[in-house]
This record gives structure tokens, C-alpha cells and sequence, in this order.
């Protein structure tokens, strides 16, 4: 055999060989697609709206680092270069060691805040099922009050918890809806300060949306209802607007709010502004790793 035949022999067997690969591929992938097809894709991009937390939770293995930074009100004015000198910050870190957990440590400057939370999926929405179910808890602990100021103040009093179920349904390809209703025990802080708010144990529904405007770029909102909030509280419900942009492994989402904190007992049961009058930016920032 001539060194010519026996290169085309060679690459008449390559071709072969390359020809099955491919079909094994493409069948593979098919088979995939075909195991995969009965669900939805997620609702939404990051795991939370604005404020209020999505029903998106991180893959097993991923590692999310989250940034995220609430202003003062534009109302503060020039001198304070329209609430960009002041802002509150947050620092998260999420992982998930299991499929549908996730779990989560974070520090925010609101009260000097240190939290933990778990989310898991309860039920994935499907052909045979309209919703998407996860359930949510954090534990909030404000380390800002000092002893000095409260002579009575032990550590219970400092500790708020949250519990949510958060339903979410992907009604088309661009939009996602949401409702969660939510249980926030407060921190008995409430007895030492003067708001009027005397209700610890708090009844609120959640609210939010998710309209994808782009390939990259969705208009996010969400609102928070408190149902037995004291008639004389100073506090209000939380509002948030805002737009999330994807960029390869980041997710920005730049937010306009009433709310200065970003933890959940926070910002639900500890709004002051009013939207109209208090109006904030802010932004987080959401590296994936």
C-alpha cells in the first residue's frame, strides 16, 4: 500500500470515527433536552429581585459573591451630592453544598447587621405544575446598640428572623411574577425605642416582578405589604425599582428605593422613607464563581 492509499485510509476511518462521535453527542444532548423539557426555565436571573428575595437558587458547587450598596435619599440635596456621600453596604457570600440549597452569610453597615439564611426549593414549576415553590429563612443580629444605652439589653434582643414562602410563575418568555408571604419576628429593640411600634411579630406578603427588555436587561419590582404594622408607626412598606444587566459571569442591578437597609427584618419591618419624599439609588453587584 502506496504512502498516498494509506492516507486516505486513515482519514476515511477519522471521518467515520468523527461521524458516530457526532451522533453520540447530539444524541446525548437530545436526550438531555428531553429529560430537561418538562420544566421551565427559572424566573429570574439573580437571587433577588431588588430587595425581596427570588425563587433562583444558586447550582450546587457555585459560588456567589454579592455586593450590594443603598444611598442616601436624593432629597438630602447638593451638599451631600444627592445622597451618593452616604450609602449603606452589604457583604455576601452564597454557596450551595446541594442541589436546591442554598446557603448564606452577610454583614450590612444598617445597624451593623450580621445574618444567615437557607433557601430550598420546594417545587420546580413544570408542564404538570404552574408554580415555582422555595422556602426562605434568615436570622438578623444588630450589634450597633450598645449596653451603655440599653442597660437591660441581652442578645435575644437583638436577633430578628424571617421566614418566607416565595411562589413564582413564569407566565411568558419576558415576564415572571411572584408572591411571598412572610412571618419577621423583630428584635425586642422595638420596646426600647420610641416609633410606636409595638407589634413584634410581623405579617407581611410580598410582591415582585421581573420584564425582560432585552436579551441582557430586565425592569425588576418589588413591594412589601405589612398587614398588623401599629397604626403609629413611623415605618413604612418598601418599594423597589430597578433593572438588572447581565454581563458574562456578573449580574448588575441598579435600584431606585425608599429602603436603606438590605437585610430582610431590615428593610421589611424597618423602612422610614417615604417613596415620593425618600427615594434612594442603589445597586448590587453579583459575581458568580
Amino acid at each position: 500500500m502506496t504512502k498516498q492509499k494509506l492516507l486516505t485510509f486513515l482519514l476515511f476511518l477519522l471521518s467515520i470515527g468523527y461521524s458516530f462521535s457526532q451522533d453520540d453527542l447530539l444524541n446525548e444532548l437530545k436526550n438531555e433536552a428531553n429529560t430537561d423539557s418538562n420544566y421551565e426555565l427559572p424566573a429570574f436571573k439573580a437571587v433577588q429581585i431588588g430587595n425581596l428575595q427570588s425563587t433562583k437558587i444558586v447550582g450546587k458547587g457555585d459560588f456567589y459573591f454579592i455586593v450590594a450598596h443603598r444611598f442616601s435619599p436624593f432629597s438630602s440635596g447638593i451638599d451631600e451630592f444627592f445622597g451618593l456621600d452616604d450609602a449603606n453596604t452589604k457583604i455576601q457570600f452564597v454557596y450551595s453544598f446541594w442541589d436546591g440549597i442554598q446557603l448564606s452569610l452577610s454583614r450590612d453597615s444598617y445597624e451593623k447587621t450580621y445574618s444567615g439564611a437557607a433557601k430550598f426549593s420546594v417545587k420546580k414549576q413544570s408542564d404538570s405544575f404552574p408554580l415555582n415553590i422555595v422556602a426562605y429563612a434568615s436570622t438578623d443580629i444588630e450589634t450597633q446598640s450598645k449596653t451603655s444605652d440599653f442597660p437591660t439589653l441581652e442578645f435575644k434582643d437583638r436577633v430578628s428572623i424571617t421566614a418566607q414562602i416565595l411562589a413564582s410563575r413564569r407566565i411568558s418568555k419576558n415576564l415572571s411574577l411572584l408572591i411571598a408571604p412572610t412571618f419577621v419576628r423583630q428584635n425586642n429593640l422595638q420596646k426600647f425605642l420610641l416609633t410606636g411600634d409595638t407589634n413584634l411579630n410581623q405579617f407581611i406578603i410580598g410582591l415582585g416582578g421581573r420584564l425582560k427588555i432585552s436579551k441582557r436587561m430586565s425592569i425588576n419590582a418589588d413591594y412589601a405589604l405589612n398587614l398588623n404594622r401599629h397604626e403609629n408607626s413611623t415605618y413604612k412598606n418598601p418599594l423597589t425599582l430597578g433593572f438588572d444587566i447581565e454581563t458574562g459571569g456578573h449580574v448588575f442591578q441598579l435600584i431606585f428605593t425608599n429602603s436603606r437597609a438590605s437585610n430582610d427584618s431590615g428593610f421589611l419591618t424597618r423602612t422610614r422613607g417615604e417613596w415620593f419624599d425618600d427615594v434612594a439609588f442603589g445597586f448590587n453587584i453579583v459575581r458568580v464563581f
